[in-house]
């Protein structure tokens, strides 16, 4: 039986969860245009070289910053009926506690990188759910397409514009209202 501690972090570990965090917050709280490198490595406590040593430049640290596992549910097991509420109550969880994700709409809404890394994010995470569920293989990838556009519409309106009628709707209210149209994309025959 081996008795020796578990190695520690390496130092450089840290620095890289220090950048990102800061990075993550800075992107969140200024946007991609008006963060800075210098400002993200004040925020991390560390030179501004240390950033760009392991990010090479800003396009680098915010690709870094804004990965982002949606942790879709499994569907495999699931009722196929049930298939639309479970994914907007799943968006609407990750929406309303996790700022980083709305920040990466409010950058992919300015900004052409912002922009490729939602794309990037949502074909590669919601490419496989509609692959599993949709009727029609070919029709994968415009299935996909529709189902991001209520989800980052919904977001876009409740979270960024905060549109009063979308935010004051209840959570139980959007469910309702988007779910069958989410569901429709997913697995309804092609109209």
């Amino acid at each position: 039986m081996n008795s020796e501690p578990p190695p520690a972090p390496r130092r450089s570990d840290a620095t890289r969860a220090a950048i990102l965090e800061a990075a993550r917050e800075r992107f969140a709280a200024d946007g991609y245009e008006r963060a800075t490198i210098r400002a993200i490595a004040k925020d991390a406590g560390i030179d501004p070289s240390m950033v760009m040593r392991y990010y090479g430049n800003k396009e680098g640290l915010f690709a870094a910053a804004s990965e982002i596992d949606l942790r879709l549910p499994a569907l495999g097991a699931m009722p196929g009926r049930h298939i639309g509420a479970v994914l907007v109550a799943h968006f609407l969880d990750r929406w309303e506690h996790d700022e980083v994700l709305t920040a990466m709409l409010r950058v992919g809404v300015t900004n052409a990188a912002g922009a490729e890394r939602m794309t990037e994010m949502f074909r590669g995470q919601l490419l496989p759910i509609a692959a599993g569920v949709c009727p029609v293989r070919e029709e994968v990838p415009r299935r996909a397409a529709l189902v991001a556009s209520q989800i980052l519409g919904m977001a876009l309106a409740r979270y960024v514009l905060r549109i009063p009628p979308a935010v004051g709707m209840s959570r139980d209210e959007v469910i309702a209202w988007l779910a069958p149209t989410i569901q429709r994309y997913l697995t309804a025959e092609s109209p």
